[in-house]
């Protein structure tokens, strides 16, 4: 399937695999389109974010919806637009449910705190999408002549990370938050720093050393930067390098 993903402000990563850093806190979105199934991986930090995904998303396939949902982590910058997929089955990391059912009122604060309008935050609350499925190890998806591998690859960044890799030419990896390319990772008091670099590990295993990796925040980067950022994350949280 051939997509016009830079001509609408999209990033071309393989064949039917794309995505897109938002505006605000440059999260990054990723699309993957089947014959006859599309999966977006994280939604935005707004239903109107994530409005304006669906109808780019629309756009850039022809009027084709998103009919799967896979969260990255549960933080309000990655799964608050999810609202605006009607229909789409939503993945995430065993736990991360049940998590968010009793996080609301934190949603709503950490997003106010880091810009969001508190009319806007707290209609997404009201309206967050919780996954219905729970990916405990690896679930395999097949979109139709596309499929994907959804790895729970956490703890990490935060308790329930959900990492997504794509076979093809190349092989691309998303990490979410796992990763960071814009900044040092970020460790909130959710993060389980002492299982943050085995993580890595696993995402070095699930994609190897030709994969593409894509951030949740920042440039796309190869599995040498990854591996960096694991023994550096080894040495900031006091353990020892590979």
């Amino acid at each position: 399937m051939n997509v016009a993903w830079e001509e609408r402000g999209w990033e071309g990563l393989a064949a039917a695999v794309g995505r897109r850093r938002l505006p605000g806190w440059d999260a990054t979105v990723g699309l993957v389109a089947g014959d006859h199934a599309v999966l977006l991986y994280d939604t935005g930090s707004t239903v109107r974010e994530g409005g304006e995904l669906r109808d780019q998303t629309s756009a850039l396939l022809g009027g084709r919806r998103v009919t799967h949902i896979a969260l990255s982590h549960p933080h309000f910058d990655h799964v608050l637009g999810t609202a605006a997929f009607a229909g789409a089955e939503v993945y995430g990391a065993v736990g991360a449910a049940e998590l968010l059912a009793r996080q609301g009122p934190g949603l709503y604060e950490d997003a106010v705190r880091e810009g969001v309008a508190a009319p806007e935050a707290a209609e997404a609350v009201e309206l967050l999408v919780l996954p219905r499925h729970a990916v405990s190890g690896e679930v395999a998806l097949d979109l139709g002549g596309r499929r994907v591998l959804l790895a729970n690859v956490g703890p990490g960044h935060t308790a329930h990370d959900l990492a997504m890799l794509v076979p093809g030419s190349p092989d691309v990896v998303f990490c979410g938050d796992l990763v960071e390319e814009s900044g040092e990772p970020q460790a909130g008091p959710d993060a389980i720093t002492a299982r943050w670099p085995a993580a890595l590990d696993r995402l070095l295993a699930l994609g190897g050393a030709d994969a593409v990796y894509v951030p949740g925040h920042g440039a796309v980067v190869d599995a040498a930067f990854v591996r960096a950022q694991r023994d550096a994350l080894a040495v900031r949280f006091g353990a020892s390098p590979r």
